[in-house]
């Protein structure tokens, strides 16, 4: 009879979490998602503030000659995406696929597998490190076109020239359901 018990009680268990995560689920459809900002980047080991600021260093400048003459030219970012929930429930997300785009052209992509609850009436932002080469996109154009590419960022870490697109998905019953098409973001503009 307690064996039976505790059957019942772990089955309803299993069940009001399905149920939990079957509303998370249709609640994450209802939230925003937004370019936040770009931060911390760094083209061939050289700050772009540095770059674009005209405060190179000696260094700076043999790093990034180093790297347009090997053709291998490293890009490392962290972006930040902001998920707003205007509704009264919870929503959830257990992964975020996203695809970088530079000058319009694919350049990275990656996940983000950690959950995360966005509480009613509140944005959460999600962090993504990002890492590829710019060798091919910049090797034919020379350096002016790398120069034009760091200076397009503002103070607010934004850049008409970075696109992404994200994908998020929910884990329902132990299996991942992602969203059925990315999403283009943009920086958001107005009011948080």
């Amino acid at each position: 009879m307690i064996a039976l018990g505790a059957m019942m009680f772990s089955s309803c268990d299993i069940f009001t979490q399905l149920a939990s995560d079957v509303a998370s689920v249709a609640n994450l459809r209802n939230c925003e998602f937004n370019l936040k900002n770009v931060n911390n980047v760094s083209v061939a080991g050289v700050n772009v503030k540095n770059l674009t600021q005209g405060q190179l260093s000696a260094t700076d400048v043999v790093k990034l000659v180093a790297a347009y003459q090997t053709k291998k030219v490293p890009l490392a970012m962290n972006v930040n995406v902001d998920v707003k929930n205007p509704t009264t429930q919870q929503a959830a997300m257990t992964a975020l696929d996203w695809i970088l785009a530079i000058e319009g052209k694919d350049m990275a992509s990656g996940v983000n597998s950690q959950r995360y609850s966005i509480m009613p009436s509140t944005t959460t932002t999600v962090p993504l490190g990002v890492n590829t080469d710019l060798g091919n996109l910049f090797s034919k154009e020379g350096v002016e076109k790398l120069k034009s590419f760091a200076s397009s960022f503002t103070k607010e870490g934004t850049s008409s020239k970075v696109g992404l697109r994200v994908k998020p998905s929910i884990n329902v019953g132990g299996t991942q359901v992602p969203f059925p098409n990315y999403i283009k973001l943009e920086k958001k503009t107005g009011r948080s």
